[in-house]
């Protein structure tokens, strides 16, 4: 029997609180229930171990019954249920408006209860893969994902506003130079020419692009917005931060990463890096109220300079 909930998933979320909707602790009390329910109804059987991310976890399963066409010769797909809260809301719409160009495909989905049937892909991703590749790789997708929003995405201007208000009244985690000059980034980018309507893959790291049959790489967890494509730079350059380098060499290795996803999505590399520096320094402010988040803290620091200097 293939075990469906991994014990460490199931004991990090119940600490979550509510977020919009339910409890973390609740959620998981209803999710072997749920879980039960989705593969009843969806003629689904389990071949694979769960894997489980922050709030998720994806199931690798067989399609039965009517539906097993939608997954092509193998009939296999993975089952994806999450804990709901609003990063979550907009996933199955956002997948849906790419139809698997540059983002796994999306069979089925039940937003109402946080489910989707995707696309099985590889287990390799870009974390292995040497990281200026990767980058390549990475801005080719934001190239290739960029396509019109729709008005059910969370809007980045939102997201600005609230972070020019927020960040100006933040505790002074780091220094205060640095809230000032994001909280009046955030205002001022959001009202600069060109506004952008685009849709958003807002968390496009390395361990977020999979291998797949039909494409040597394909994007997956979106986390959709709407708003300026240069807001989507900023994953791939605090992920892999151990390979950043020590002392005058962390600069060098920021800016080329930004240089070469910005070349590969032609993005304007000013844009890139003063978003950066807003969602840096509100990582910044998220990490400070995290017993263990000191190193974060510090990394958020040394990526706001690279991106002043």
């Amino acid at each position: 029997m293939i075990h469906l909930i991994p014990a460490h998933f199931a004991h990090r979320v119940s600490t979550y609180p509510i977020d919009g909707y339910v409890s973390g602790e609740d959620w998981v009390a209803q999710l072997p229930r749920l879980l039960a329910e989705l593969l009843d109804e969806w003629e689904l059987e389990p071949v694979a171990p769960t894997t489980a991310g922050a709030c998720s976890i994806a199931l690798p399963v067989r399609l039965l019954g009517s539906g097993r066409d939608l997954a092509g010769v193998s009939g296999e797909a993975v089952l994806k249920v999450t804990w709901p809260h609003p990063e979550a809301a907009s996933e199955a719409l956002a997948l849906q408006l790419w139809n698997g160009r540059g983002a796994v495909r999306l069979y089925r989905a039940d937003p109402a209860r946080f489910a989707i049937l995707l696309e099985r892909l590889h287990p390799r991703d870009l974390s292995s893969v040497p990281v200026d590749t990767a980058c390549e790789v990475i801005g080719d997708l934001l190239s290739r994902l960029r396509r019109p929003s729709h008005p059910r995405v969370p809007r980045l201007v939102e997201y600005a506003e609230r972070q020019a208000v927020e960040l100006r009244r933040a505790p002074p985690v780091i220094p205060r130079r640095y809230l000032d000059q994001a909280a009046a980034l955030a205002g001022e980018l959001v009202t600069r020419e060109p506004l952008e309507e685009t849709l958003l893959h807002t968390d496009l790291h390395f361990e977020n692009v999979l291998g797949a049959h039909r494409a040597p790489w394909l994007a997956i967890d979106p986390k959709p917005m709407t708003g300026d494509p240069a807001f989507e730079v900023a994953p791939a350059l605090w992920n892999r931060s151990d390979e950043l380098g020590t002392g005058a060499e962390i600069r060098g290795s920021l800016r080329r990463r930004l240089e070469i996803i910005c070349e590969r999505a032609g993005l304007d590399e000013g844009r890139a890096r003063a978003w950066t520096i807003v969602r840096e320094t509100d990582n910044a402010v998220d990490a400070a109220q995290d017993p263990h988040g000191r190193n974060r803290v510090s990394l958020a620091v040394v990526i706001i300079k690279a991106m002043n200097d």
